[in-house]
């Protein structure tokens, strides 16, 4: 396979680019002579339990940062940046090195980017910003013995494959339960589920149809091809046949944009239009005031972030410290994950794992109930089984507040409530 000729940079937030070193630096590597060789013996020798806090540990990042998804894959690889520098501030004998490879949201250049990363001596590598890439990634990271951790590989067959180091923080199932838990809240009664055929998008439409009709709600399904650049005729089989309360579009950013123009267009009698993913973040906010006000998306922390604990404060601070601008979903997703990996490196090396395979074990033994997720603990799959999409709204001003669920929401939704 030719591997991948793509930019790639050293997120060396407290190191230098460009060395080819093995997975721990000695603490003697800036000493020379008879001192040097003295050291070395010594730790040899003794291998004290201070060498575990005198490593570097490098941490492969393959994400697309050019390409269809490259706004996914840069909130994405920025939540990661953000996790390695809080963690490197807060264990300052430690370094948390990332090597970033652009895999262009191309399945075939992801898994060049594995192998890529697997050259360089990453202990494990945090990826992909969708399902298409994630899979043939994650299973290239498996055969290089590499833990392989993601938000973006939803789709149900992710965790059906029997890879020992393949771990993912969502899910469909979450997000399904997210937007039913949402149009349950509002009293929707009827839902028009226009979708991507991509694999993820097909298979939430799949649980999110069987869900709501389990709740006494009327579906109609519509699929689209991902190429499609004219949704007007969809939108108006939607306006004039279905006429449903709600309309759930299931994609990806530039569909979404497409959907809500014809809908802008041709004004559905909507009293409600929500999406899961790549949709609610102050980007899309910025970029089309117009398309965006009083519509759902999937969310982390509302924005501007409403403070509820120190974790929060320092994520925010760090987050505008290192980008001057602010935080969406998907940065908040991949720091959460990010921030597990980095914790599970540190503790695999205290337990004198780390260089034996252990690292999988110690995620697979995670269980964490206060990250911005909630609960997130991994099955034997390596599946967080206890992910469910918090759900927010844009107001007429672009600020996204929490809706749903009660105990997080930060304000009542607006409904009926569409953009134009």
């Amino acid at each position: 396979m030719t591997r991948l000729k793509a930019r790639e940079q050293h997120a060396c937030i407290t190191a230098s680019a460009r060395w080819r070193a093995p997975r721990r630096r000695p603490v003697c590597a800036g000493l020379h002579g008879g001192l040097a060789v003295a050291l070395t013996v010594a730790l040899a020798t003794a291998l004290t339990p201070s060498l575990a806090h005198a490593a570097e540990w490098r941490v492969g990042v393959e994400l697309p940062l050019t390409g269809a998804l490259a706004q996914a894959g840069t909130e994405m690889y920025r939540g990661i940046q953000v996790a390695a520098d809080i963690y490197n501030r807060r264990h300052p004998q430690d370094k948390i090195t990332l090597v970033t490879v652009d895999d262009e949201s191309n399945p075939a250049k992801a898994v060049a980017a594995v192998e890529q990363l697997a050259s360089r001596h990453v202990l494990a590598i945090a990826g992909a910003a969708n399902s298409n890439c994630a899979g043939p990634a994650s299973e290239a990271a498996n055969k290089a013995g590499l833990v392989y951790v993601t938000s973006g590989g939803t789709s149900d067959d992710m965790v059906s494959r029997g890879l020992k180091n393949f771990f993912r923080v969502s899910n469909t199932p979450g997000y399904t339960k997210g937007m039913v838990g949402l149009f349950n809240a509002l009293g929707v009664k009827s839902v028009a589920i226009v979708y991507s055929t991509k694999d993820a998008t097909s298979d939430l439409a799949k649980q999110l149809d069987a869900a709501l009709k389990a709740q006494g709600v009327k579906t109609v399904l519509h699929a689209y091809d991902p190429s499609i650049s004219d949704f007007k005729p969809l939108i108006n089989k939607v306006k004039l046949q279905d006429k449903p309360d709600a309309m759930a579009m299931l994609g990806y950013e530039n569909d979404y944009v497409g959907i809500l123009r014809a809908s802008r267009v041709l004004k559905p009698d909507l009293k409600a239009i929500a999406a899961p993913w790549a949709f609610a973040s102050p980007k899309m906010a910025q970029s089309f005031p117009d398309l965006v006000p009083n519509v759902y998306g999937a969310t982390v922390l509302s924005s501007p972030a409403d403070y509820r604990s120190s974790d929060q404060r320092d994520f925010s601070d760090t987050y505008q410290r290192l980008f001057k601008t602010t935080s969406n979903y998907q940065s908040q997703t991949s720091f959460v994950y990010a921030q597990l990996l980095f914790e599970a490196i540190a503790s695999a090396q205290k337990a004198g794992t780390l260089e034996k395979g252990g690292l999988a074990d110690t995620l697979r033994a995670t269980h964490r109930d206060d990250t911005f997720l909630g609960k997130v603990a991994f099955d034997a799959r390596g599946d967080n089984t206890n992910y469910v999409a918090h759900m927010g709204q844009f107001a007429r001003d672009g600020k996204l507040a929490l809706v749903w669920p009660a105990n997080y929401a930060t304000a009542k939704p607006v409904y009926p409530g569409v953009p134009w």
